[in-house]
């Protein structure tokens, strides 16, 4: 846990040089106080993972770029099975844990990562970048998913697809722990320079499958 937090210290100052931003100026575009920006860049706080998408947000970069030191590159498409047999984490303090199961593909413009939530736990999530959609599938267990103040109750082979650059949020309403993968789309536009041949997406609407 302590290699992942001082990877994202060291992602979190490499960005802030990249943009020549300030403190200050890192709290304005993220939402994030300078306080906890300075706490995350010495390694003495281990953000949430609403915290790390407010960053990524933020800077209009893919998540799964503050964990992953490049981004999927050709021939890494077997890369998966160890990441998704290995435990995300312990869960942060909205119960929540992330990790990518495949880090971000310019050239598909997407990431897939497992997420798991805590029994009874709640979520909370700022809008991403404008034009992200999330592709989410529950695995194990049940998960409710709040999009424009509506809760949408999903068990295990049941997947919602939602326009995620507005507010919205998961509950875990079950005894166990849920999980479930989740496909971040970044379309064109979306600031994270997804390469060629991706299609706009459509962020207007949402749509649920059963199993």
């Amino acid at each position: 846990m302590q290699e992942i937090s001082q990877h994202i210290a060291e992602r979190l100052r490499t960005l802030r040089r990249a943009e020549a931003w300030s403190l200050d100026r890192t709290a304005r575009e993220t939402g994030v106080s300078k306080a906890m920006l300075g706490q995350i860049e010495r390694g003495e706080s281990s953000p949430t993972v609403a915290t790390l998408w407010k960053i990524a947000s933020g800077f209009r970069v893919p998540f799964s770029s503050l964990f992953e030191p490049e981004a999927v590159g050709e021939g890494d498409d077997a890369t998966g099975a160890a990441r998704q047999a290995a435990p995300a984490s312990k869960g942060d303090a909205a119960g929540m844990a992330a990790v990518p199961l495949f880090p971000f593909d310019p050239a598909l413009g997407f990431e897939l990562l497992v997420g798991t939530l805590a029994a009874g736990a709640v979520s909370e999530s700022a809008p991403h970048a404008p034009g992200v959609v999330e592709h989410l599938v529950v695995v194990e267990g049940e998960l409710e998913v709040r999009v424009d103040g509506v809760w949408r109750r999903l068990t295990a082979g049941e997947g919602l697809r939602f326009g995620a650059d507005r507010p919205h949020a998961y509950r875990n309403p079950g005894q166990g722990a849920a999980r479930f993968h989740d496909v971040i789309h970044y379309p064109r536009g979306a600031g994270v320079s997804p390469g060629d041949g991706i299609g706009e997406a459509s962020s207007g609407s949402d749509s649920a499958s059963g199993r």
